[in-house]
């Protein structure tokens, strides 16, 4: 599976993520509104954004989100943890500007990376914070389904459960 394809639709489109792009993505990314239920809540902080992104740029499945009318860069999203026996393979570290939140662009976006998952993979998960109620909802409108719980830890060390969803090729 290509992990960093070009992908368009009506209203977005997403292209491989840059070094480049650091200043344009911090830029829609220092709303702390959009962390404000999200794991790592001080991601809208230079340092703490500047880790996430040197990891999104080592990930090589990492995508700026672009409106396609204005260019601009409006959010990110990656694939992670592919599993080739499994053909599963997870979509993620997602974030929009608020801009776009509400409207069809988080279903646009998760089906055009879903639907080129499937032209190789079997199934897709997620993994989001179990009170990250925002994200579960979003995800929930998309068809996605819970499959488990992980207990995992925040970045401070402080408990963080973790819901996983699927969504399977039909």
């Amino acid at each position: 599976m290509e992990l960093q394809p070009v992908l368009e639709g009506a209203r977005l489109r997403l292209r491989p993520l840059k070094a480049a792009d650091f200043d344009a993505l911090y830029a829609a990314a220092s709303d702390p509104l959009i962390w404000e239920q999200h794991p790592d809540s001080k991601r809208h902080e230079r340092p703490v954004f500047e880790a996430f992104f040197a990891q999104a740029l080592k990930s090589r499945g990492s995508f700026v989100i672009l409106d396609k009318a204005s260019g601009e860069i409006v959010g990110t999203s990656r694939y992670y943890g592919l599993d080739l026996k499994e053909r599963r393979v997870g979509i993620g570290f997602t974030f929009l500007t608020r801009k776009y939140w509400g409207g069809s662009c988080n279903r646009e976006l998760k089906f055009m990376m879903l639907d080129h998952a499937f032209q190789s993979m079997r199934s897709v998960v997620f993994h989001v914070g179990e009170n990250n109620a925002r994200s579960r909802k979003a995800l929930e409108k998309i068809g996605a389904r819970p499959v488990a719980r992980l207990d995992r830890a925040r970045p401070d060390g402080t408990p963080d459960p973790t819901v996983v969803y699927e969504i399977k090729r039909r």
